[in-house]
């Protein structure tokens, strides 16, 4: 029950961080909104867990697992996304992506021996299918953004790369978190992996672009701009802030909890209800009531989530 409620909380905040990560992804770009988030959350987490004394359950292997564990799961699974979320559309992008979580599961099974009963089969698979259905389902919209750029291959493959990342990262980080690593610092290990990756690679792109290199080793305005974004206000990096300490800091330390008491697919499964469960948020900031079919959606979510919890 710990692991279920934990993973749900997770689900919960990322789809409450979901609506507040949109003013400020349009004005800076997913991948100067990811590296301040992660920068900001990570300096959160390391300070939480230095306070309270967190890295004595990590010695330098788990380190190095959930270190690798987030470079799969954040930086690849979030590069991937944010790609094919550019070619294929919200919608498409979500629907394919909610693979991982049946990914997690065949993952667990195949390399932790994590089997599971036919009604939680059952349960995944009905979350799986109701997650699908209401993002699919949700609107007619012929908006833009719903119009495939490029391949529709590349962009399907691609999406799949992230669901795999994601459900990679999962599996890397379960055995560190049975063994009784503390969530808080195993998430600070993996979120300050990855905002070093993501500055990294910003350093990188600057430096391709041909950015001017000033004497004492600042790349002008490419690498002024890893500090501070163009266009970052002080109201756009508070709701950056909120954005990452509930969806990301909050949200990635539930996961972990979750997978340190239960089962990886049914953990990856609870927490990938994001989608169905930002429909009533959706509906009470914006007054659109979303489709029917959303709804249908949801339900066939929630006859999963009974299922599953109460195997």
């Amino acid at each position: 029950m710990i692991a279920n409620m934990a993973a749900l909380g997770a689900a919960l905040c990322w789809a409450a961080g979901g609506l507040i990560a949109i003013g400020p992804v349009r004005v800076l770009g997913s991948i100067a909104f990811n590296r301040v988030r992660l920068t900001i959350v990570a300096t959160a987490l390391l300070v939480a867990t230095t306070l309270m004394g967190g890295w004595q359950t990590l010695d330098t292997g788990s380190a190095l697992t959930l270190a690798l564990s987030g470079l799969l799961g954040i930086v690849v699974g979030d590069m991937a996304l944010f790609w094919s979320l550019s070619r294929l559309g919200p919608r498409r992008n979500v629907v394919i992506y909610a693979a991982n979580a049946p990914l997690t599961a065949l993952l667990a099974y195949a390399l932790l021996g994590e089997a599971l009963g036919p009604w939680t089969i059952l349960g995944v698979a009905l979350v799986t299918l109701g997650v699908m259905l209401a993002v699919a389902l949700r609107s007619g919209s012929t908006h833009s953004w719903e119009a495939i750029q490029g391949s529709l291959l590349a962009g399907v493959s691609v999406c799949l790369l992230a669901a795999v990342g994601q459900a990679a990262g999962s599996i890397i980080a379960k055995p560190v978190m049975a063994a009784g690593a503390d969530p808080i610092a195993s998430a600070a290990v993996r979120v300050t992996t990855a905002a070093l990756m993501f500055t990294a690679i910003g350093v990188l792109s600057a430096v391709r672009s041909g950015a001017a290199v000033t004497s004492g080793g600042e790349a002008g305005v490419g690498l002024g701009g890893l500090l501070v974004p163009s266009g970052l206000t002080p109201k756009l990096m508070l709701q950056i802030a909120g954005n990452g300490l509930l969806g990301v800091g909050l949200g990635m330390t539930l996961l972990l909890v979750g997978l340190a008491h239960g089962n990886a697919g049914v953990v990856a499964t609870l927490s990938a209800l994001s989608p169905v469960l930002i429909l009533p948020m959706m509906w009470l900031l914006t007054g659109q009531r979303p489709a029917l079919g959303a709804w249908v959606g949801a339900a066939v979510a929630v006859a999963g989530v009974a299922l599953i919890v109460n195997r």
